[in-house]
């Protein structure tokens, strides 16, 4: 039976599906609340995991090990990489990297965690392409794009940074949270997805878009993922 795990890294990111929802249980567990039950006729786990990647690993980690999820979403707010992506856009993830692993000294690639035996953590394909068709069906207003999200311990807000971002990936988005859940649901074996909805543009104007985007992008993100539930 499918119950979904979805994770969002702040408050907003969740708020409107935990609204929503129709909660049986409430389980705390390593300061986070789990909220288990149903939402648009699927069972969830709903969680804020708290910002950073240790904050989203330990989250996924806890939703494999106690609740047994068979799916894993991710929602939440990003920074664009691409200058056609605009701020209230969706991004959902073909793949996800850690942009600040660097272990290049012993041959890895920028971005590769040794011994992992792989670059990125592919997102599942059936919730990849449910992520962009619902988004077209709930969001007609924006457009939705697929591809790689870079994942670090850092707000990008300089456009030096973000421009080796682009060269060295070839991200569509960067966060702080995704590539530690796309970490973390690759080791487990869990199908992942990854939903971010554009907040800022990463660059010297995100100090200023971001506080001002940031509600109404999170807004687009969740009503996606409750769309998509039934039919994952």
């Amino acid at each position: 039976m499918k119950k979904i795990g979805i994770i969002g890294a702040m408050e907003l990111e969740v708020e409107a599906l935990k609204a929503k929802m129709t909660i049986e249980n409430t389980v705390q567990k390593a300061s986070m609340e789990f909220l288990e039950g149903t939402l648009n006729q699927t069972e969830v786990v709903i969680v804020r995991s708290g910002i950073g990647k240790v904050n989203a690993a330990l989250c996924t980690q806890i939703l494999c090990d106690l609740f047994q999820v068979s799916h894993i979403i991710n929602t939440g707010v990003a920074g664009s990489l691409k200058a056609e992506i605009n701020i209230g856009d969706i991004v959902a993830s073909t793949d996800a990297l850690h942009h600040d692993v660097d272990a290049r000294v012993f041959g890895y690639p920028l971005g590769e965690v040794p011994q992992m035996g792989c670059l990125s953590f592919a997102a599942d394909d059936h919730l990849l392409n449910l992520a962009v068709s619902c988004c077209k069906e709930v969001n007609p207003d924006i457009s939705v794009y697929q591809g790689r999200i870079v994942s670090g311990d850092q707000f990008i807000s300089d456009k030096k940074v973000k421009e080796s971002l682009i060269e060295n990936f070839q991200a569509f988005c960067v966060e702080m949270e995704g590539a530690s859940i796309a970490h973390a649901a690759y080791l487990n074996h869990i199908p992942f997805v990854i939903i971010r909805a554009i907040s800022d543009k990463a660059d010297d104007s995100a100090e200023m878009d971001y506080p001002a985007f940031e509600k109404a992008a999170a807004a687009h993100s969740a009503a996606l993922v409750e769309h998509m539930l039934p039919l994952i």
